[in-house]
């Protein structure tokens, strides 16, 4: 437990420590922004100065200085103008200087980035200095954004490493518990199948009664193999889906009350796929059994299977209390149930069973809620 507590302690350490590494990051570049926007201004105050000048000059007058002030401005667009018309510019795409709209478009953007600069050249005679930001300004903008979107990923990428590596080693728990759980129920079922024996010699049992015990001990040692192929690949055969499927349904029908009116319904030759017996009664039982709860044992459920030329679908129906569409998809994740005593894997292991392991596919056909609903399972015949 402490090794558990300092590991989290670590981990939130790590956390704040890189939070705060981004604020002072951010921090920096707001402050860069600042510091090369003011110097921008000056820039820009120098060459409303050197231009004021040059206007103002004699004929005899050194200005070399100005001039070279104003010529060096090369990235700044600028728009000076008189009386609230554009009198010069600098910097504009020659394209946009052509169309006097997009001079005026560009004009009211250059006004919403900086403050005008005032520039009285001759008494009297007032221009105003409009400018926006360079490129170098423009790309630090937009560096605090990117920099947060790689952040971002990045602690996507770890998130999903956590995750996976969490599921993996939960994954590996289950299936080492499946398998220990397996070998435990062997040793008790070996014992059952010798009294079995033992009872058969016997006159004083009716056969009937030993029939269903024996039945009994086969399912325990169906239950058996499946838990021992957790964690394994499964060995797939040649078998008929019909056949199986309705070998499943007809133990389950035996074993559930009167109130539940089965009905099974499929067609009149058999259907050849590659199966693991043991796996699939597994998927056909957790998903009558699921259906049989959502009646909440009472009620009608019918099995349907259709063969379409390349496909075959299996429709387990039943007009149970539904699922609402928002929790169509999430009925098949590992841990999500809607029952007080549950631990939500049924519908996920048969989602692994029918699509990882028989290359087929699960999903809700239709519910309703209050009226019912259909699960499908969708084969490729391969002829």
């Amino acid at each position: 437990m402490q090794f558990t507590d300092r590991r989290a302690v670590t981990r939130w350490i790590i956390i704040a420590t890189s939070f705060l590494i981004v604020v002072l990051i951010l921090w920096n570049t707001y402050v860069f922004f600042q510091i090369f926007k003011e110097e921008e201004r000056v820039k820009m105050n120098q060459w409303a100065l050197a231009q004021k000048k040059m206007a103002s000059a004699d004929l005899d007058a050194d200005i070399e200085l100005p001039f070279e002030i104003i010529q060096n401005n090369t990235h700044i667009p600028i728009m000076v103008t008189q009386n609230g018309k554009i009198v010069n510019s600098l910097n504009i795409d020659p394209e946009i200087e052509k169309d006097s709209l997009q001079m005026q478009s560009l004009l009211e953007n250059l006004k919403s980035q900086n403050d005008p600069i005032k520039m009285e050249y001759l008494p009297g005679k007032i221009q105003y200095l409009y400018y926006g930001d360079s490129d170098l300004l423009n790309k630090l903008k937009y560096y605090p954004v990117a920099l947060l979107l790689i952040i971002f990923l990045f602690a996507t990428m770890v998130y999903n490493f956590y995750r996976s590596t969490k599921m993996a080693t939960q994954n590996k728990l289950w299936a080492g518990m499946a398998k220990e759980t397996a070998h435990q129920i062997g040793t008790p079922l070996s014992s059952l199948i010798g009294w079995l024996e033992f009872l058969k010699t016997e006159n004083s049992v009716d056969e009937s009664t030993l029939e269903e015990i024996e039945k009994d001990i086969v399912r325990l040692q169906t239950i058996t193999d499946r838990f021992s192929k957790i964690g394994s690949e499964p060995v797939l055969e040649n078998r008929d889906l019909i056949a199986e499927t309705r070998a499943s349904f007809d133990y389950l029908k035996s074993r559930f009350s009167n109130q539940v009116a089965f009905t099974f319904s499929a067609p009149n030759e058999s259907i050849a796929l590659r199966l693991n017996p043991a796996l699939h009664s597994w998927t056909i039982e957790n998903l009558m059994k699921n259906a049989i709860d959502a009646m909440r044992g009472k009620g009608e459920l019918h099995l349907a299977i259709e063969h379409t030329g390349t496909t075959v679908k299996i429709n387990i129906t039943d007009n149970g209390k539904g699922i609402p569409k928002n929790q169509f998809k999430k009925i098949f994740e590992p841990g999500f149930t809607t029952k007080k005593r549950g631990w939500g894997l049924g519908l996920s292991l048969t989602k692994r069973i029918v699509e990882e392991y028989h290359k087929g596919r699960i999903r809700v056909l239709h519910s309703e809620v209050g009226k019912g609903t259909t699960i499908q399972i969708v084969y490729e015949v391969v002829s």
